[in-house]
């Protein structure tokens, strides 16, 4: 047995420890030990150690075995990708762990088994994964390098079949002696002699070249992309509203190809506002970087917008993608645009889309702090990324210049490159640069996750190149599918209304349950805020257990104008809990419809006739009916009798207007995509009572609802015991039903309209 280095273990983060069975002898090292050791032997793994992901540690272990002379192979895991938390555990183990197994056949006869090199050797490493501050890191827990086999001299590890491998140069190099006529012998004596290297001594064998020669003839990468053309014009063909364009070089083969399918272009009409434009995954079958376009819809599901692919990774081939892109999309530019640390993609960006904010991906750069930073700082390294996101999340710009600098002076990071090119680029990531834009809440590291599994689908998509352009159609087109399917339920799911507050009684008849969850976890923190009153229409909103600061609020309510300096509702379209504090405190019970974005409302959907659109005057009247709806709804819905009386009424004014002639120019002008029913959620009260209504629009059910006599009773009028309303009744501010410009018109009075 050779002797290595003694194998040290400690307990895993999700609280699991490795068995007797599986380590041996358990020895603790305390974390200046470990921390020590990093230094001295770089290339011995150790407990503690970090990296950014599950193919960082596998390369490091790599290494270190070559080095030692064995290799290794991927073991265990715990957990499952796109399933819970995914793999949160991984264990690579000596190529020759583990006993060979009997193979059986069909008829208990036993067959014919090779000869294993396995012979159960306990070398091993062990990584769990662990999320700090929405970012992910994975950690060794465990490692052994006791082997009860021989380890290998140099001269024989690059034998072993994990390390014969062929660089990219050397696989064209081979296929250029093929299509020469060569012979792999003469290949390999050729490369020998230009390697210098003694016969025999590549670090891939004869076989090797021979494997690869067959998978040259399997793919051909010269002919497959002319085949991902042929696949887009057959698709056109079919589809006369999908689009795709190419760029041949000048030897006549594909350079670029984007495309996208129709209704990711409807998509984004109404959800391309922000958009991530991923660029982080290559294309191994095709050799060309994998750019996606995707955003997120109102009920917070991965929208799909387009696809490129692009032979070279520069300032004019990202440029020429983004052009192409916003000529797929009718030369809509969207308003903020996500994507990685990129420098060529950043000036791409700068010269493509001015008029579009850009930001780097907060969970990308963090991600790169293990390599960055973890050697850097040692045992501080923990402190200085909770620094680093609490420097984030900050609110303004003075606060974070003022904690930058305090920052660097901690932990001595004046002179770093990393640091040095992040505070360069600040506009780009930091939060307080970031707020007064709409990012949709893209920033979030859920949305990161969500949006990274569905490229990984489409990654998977490459197994079956001749079809390639289809697969990803099949995988855009179940993604909506099953995203229709969820959005069905919420509509009808029960809403619990946690605070009684009418604002959120009218936000959760408005807003989707995406986005009404958003803004009852505003709701919810609220209460804890005290609002001052500073000026007329200005107030200072702070925690309570703050002595000092606080945002400043800006609420005019007769012109119904509300800000705050925290700049909550400007980065997610979702009113702040200061903001709503204020509201409260003044008795407002209603937001205004301009603070409830159409983008986060349950009737926002892609338009099914883009070029039909609804006039300027038009949609605001329509907006008016929209909340005036919502608010009939709101009230009617407190008892069956106001219940039916709605339902009555609606029925007459529906009858009433159906009377009136139709006017052609009208019906050309406005177009009104309305569902053919209006299906609410559940709303459950304080009271813990569940209220589900679904008000169809077809005149025949309203007519056909039982309505029961109203009498009066106790001899008390009905017109008396109606409550008053002290919000607003049509979906206005500042006034309730008897003030209302609307309901005090000469010709809009109660009577008139029928149903209030």
């Amino acid at each position: 047995m050779s002797e290595g280095t003694s194998m040290v273990m400690e307990s895993s983060e999700n609280g699991t420890d490795l068995s007797q069975d599986d380590t041996g002898t358990i020895v603790e090292m305390p974390e200046a030990t470990i921390l020590s050791q990093q230094t001295s032997v770089n290339l011995v793994p150790f407990i503690g150690q970090r990296f950014i992901s599950q193919d960082a540690a596998y390369e490091f272990y790599c290494s270190f075995a070559k080095q030692c002379g064995f290799s290794i192979r991927r073991h265990r895991t715990r957990g499952k990708d796109g399933v819970g938390r995914g793999v949160t555990r991984r264990d690579f183990t000596c190529h020759r762990g583990g006993y060979p197994q009997m193979k059986l056949s069909d008829d208990l006869k036993v067959q014919r088994n090779r000869k294993s090199s396995r012979c159960g050797c306990r070398a091993y490493m062990r990584i769990v994964k662990r999320a700090d501050f929405s970012v992910s890191e994975w950690r060794v827990t465990a490692f052994s390098n006791i082997h009860n086999h021989e380890l290998l001299k140099a001269n024989e590890v690059c034998l072993l079949p994990a390390y014969c491998t062929i660089t990219p140069d050397d696989k064209a190099q081979i296929c250029m002696f093929a299509k020469a006529g060569m012979s792999v012998r003469q290949m390999l004596r050729l490369m020998e002699l230009e390697k210098g290297v003694k016969l025999g001594c590549l670090p891939f064998t004869e076989i090797d070249v021979r494997n690869l020669l067959q998978s040259f003839r399997n793919v051909n990468r010269d002919n497959d992309p002319i085949d991902l053309i042929a696949m887009c014009k057959k698709l056109k063909d079919e589809d006369p509203n999908f689009q795709y364009d190419f760029r041949l070089d000048g030897h006549n083969r594909l350079e670029h190809i984007a495309w996208t399918y129709a209704s990711s272009v409807q998509l984004y009409e109404t959800f391309g506002d922000a958009v991530v434009f991923d660029t982080m995954h290559r294309l191994d079958s095709y050799d060309m970087l994998l750019g996606v376009w995707v955003g997120v819809d109102n009920h917070g599901m991965t929208s799909f917008f387009g696809c490129v692919l692009l032979r070279d990774e520069n300032i004019q081939s990202f440029s020429w993608g983004l052009k192409t892109f916003r000529g797929f999309m009718k030369g809509k530019a969207p308003q903020t645009l996500l994507t990685d640390q990129n420098m060529w993609l950043k000036e791409a960006i700068a010269i493509e889309l001015p008029e579009t904010k850009h930001a780097f991906s907060i969970c990308h750069i963090i991600s790169k702090f293990s390599d960055w930073f973890s050697v850097l700082l040692g045992s501080r390294y923990d402190d200085w990324k909770s620094d680093f996101y609490r420097l984030y999340s900050l609110e303004q710009l003075e606060d974070f210049e003022e904690e930058w600098r305090g920052m660097m002076d901690k932990y001595g990071l004046h002179d770093n490159k990393h640091i040095i090119s992040l505070y360069a680029l600040r506009m780009f990531w930091a939060l307080p640069f970031l707020r007064p834009y709409f990012f949709a809440g893209l920033t979030s590291m859920c949305q990161s996750e969500t949006i990274n599994a569905f490229i990984q689908r489409i990654l998977s998509a490459q197994s079956q190149l001749d079809r390639f352009v289809e697969q990803v159609a099949e995988i855009v087109e179940f993604n909506d599918r099953a995203g229709s399917k969820q959005k069905m339920p919420r509509k009808l799911q029960k809403v619990c209304l946690k605070t009684g507050s009418p604002i959120e009684s009218h936000a959760a008849t408005v807003l989707t349950p995406y986005a009404f969850g958003k803004l009852q976890e505003e709701l919810l923190l609220a209460p804890q805020y005290a609002s001052f009153v500073v000026d007329e229409g200005c107030f200072e909103v702070k925690h309570h257990t703050q002595i000092d600061g606080g945002c400043k609020v800006i609420c005019i309510l007769c012109e119904e104008q509300i800000s705050c300096s925290c700049r909550h509702f400007e980065f997610s379209g979702i009113l702040c809990r200061h903001v709503l504090r204020v509201l409260s405190t003044n008795n407002c019970f209603h937001i205004p419809n301009q603070y409830l974005p159409s983008r986060w409302c349950m009737n926002s959907s892609p338009s099914t006739n883009p070029s039909r659109n609804p006039m300027r005057e038009h949609s605001e009247k329509i907006q008016l009916l929209e909340s005036m709806t919502s608010r009939i709804i709101a009230e009617s819905i407190e008892t069956e009798e106001r219940l039916d009386v709605a339902c009555e009424q609606a029925a007459m004014v529906l009858t009433r207007i159906r009377d009136l002639p139709r006017s052609t120019q009208a019906a050309n002008d406005i177009v009104y995509n309305c569902p053919s029913d209006l299906a609410l959620p559940e709303v459950e009260d304080t009271d813990g009572i569940v209220q589900s209504f679904t008000m169809e629009t077809s005149h025949e059910h309203l007519t056909s609802v039982k309505l029961k006599d109203r009498r009066p009773r106790d001899g008390i009028d009905m017109t008396r015991k109606r409550r008053h309303f002290s919000g607003s009744c049509c979906g206005q501010f500042e006034h309730d039903s008897s003030d209302c410009p609307i309901m005090g018109g000469d010709n809009l009075n109660g009577d008139a309209l029928g149903y209030m």
